[in-house]
């Protein structure tokens, strides 16, 4: 029998997180920043995320969007916090990551491979109005006319639109805005903290008209709750008219460490589902080839019957383990 046991004062210390022995604490209102100096700007991103980028810079690790499906939440894991109640709440800032970047991409070593920016938690948080990484990552990368890519879900980022814009003149740069479904429903339920997909799409149009680049991670596509024809369809209808430059479907992973989160909510609300989530995923983080396949296929079909085009996509040179489908 499992069972937590009682203390046996009242005050019995609390076992400190392993974030603490090397990040300095602070708490703003309800969230805890833990101030870290990065030991490396530039990390490898996992081929077994699909991404089609191969280095990553995260300025921030933990995300205040709370998606249930993110697959950052196993890291928080390592730093001794919880992935689920602290992923949002408990933040970890990488406070001289600008540094450290200009010091990377001058290395003789470094060969200036595209750049994903944002991959463990959302680079335009909150967290950003209070420490404003972003413009001197942004610099960094322009400077070294490095080609980058920033991932987002937040508005946030209109702030910087002239030095992407700037940095888009000298080196191959694109905003990602993730919009995987335009049910706000179900957004509130999978991605409390997220602004809706409408604004998202608003964000998507002003960041073209201020001269950068700007695309649609369709992701994640949710089986059985949005991978019907009709939400397929009014996504790539509504991104078409945001004006994308690109629209690259990606349907729900599951790693370790998020799966037990989303299989929990999945249950709870859609116990008829669990079945064919376990028929889908079996033991690993993605879905069946031939499902994925075909619901990959499906948006590409109607991101060509909608204009957003077939141009392969130049982030991406090989196919990747998920099959997605790059447009511009």
């Amino acid at each position: 029998m499992r069972f937590d046991a009682l203390p046996l004062v009242d005050d019995a210390p609390t076992a400190r997180p392993r974030i603490e022995r090397r990040a300095v604490r602070r708490v703003l209102g309800d969230t805890t920043f833990y101030e870290v100096a990065a030991h490396t700007a530039i990390e490898r991103v996992p081929q077994a995320a699909g991404l089609g980028i191969s280095w990553a810079v995260s300025p921030y690790r933990g995300c205040a969007h709370s998606c249930l499906y993110c697959g950052a939440r196993r890291g928080h894991r390592s730093l001794g916090l919880d992935g689920e109640r602290d992923f949002a709440s408990s933040i970890v800032v990488k406070t001289d990551v600008a540094r450290r970047l200009r010091a990377e991409l001058a290395s003789p070593r470094w060969d200036a491979e595209p750049v994903g920016i944002g991959l463990s938690g959302d680079c335009y948080q909150d967290a950003e109005r209070v420490y404003r990484l972003m413009p001197g990552v942004i610099a960094a990368l322009r400077d070294a006319g490095n080609p980058f890519r920033v991932m987002t879900k937040s508005a946030l980022i209109l702030r910087d639109a002239e030095p992407l814009a700037e940095a888009a003149q000298v080196a191959q740069v694109e905003a990602r805005v993730s919009i995987g479904f335009v049910d706000d429903r179900l957004r509130r339920a999978v991605e409390p903290g997220a602004p809706s997909a409408q604004k998202r799409l608003e964000l998507c149009a002003e960041l073209g008209e201020r001269g950068v680049p700007c695309g649609v991670l369709m992701a994640p596509i949710l089986p059985c709750l949005t991978d019907s024809e009709d939400q397929l369809r009014a996504v790539v209808r509504r991104v078409a008219e945001a004006g994308v430059v690109s629209l690259t479907p990606m349907v729900l992973q599951l790693p370790p460490g998020s799966r037990e989160w989303y299989m929990r909510w999945l249950a709870e609300e859609h116990p008829r589902l669990v079945p064919r989530y376990q028929e889908l995923y079996g033991d690993g983080p993605l879905a069946s080839d031939d499902y994925r396949r075909r619901v990959v296929g499906r948006v590409g079909e109607l991101a060509r019957l909608y204009g957003i085009g077939t141009r392969r996509d130049p982030w991406r040179p090989s196919r990747s383990a998920d099959h997605q489908l790059a447009l511009l």
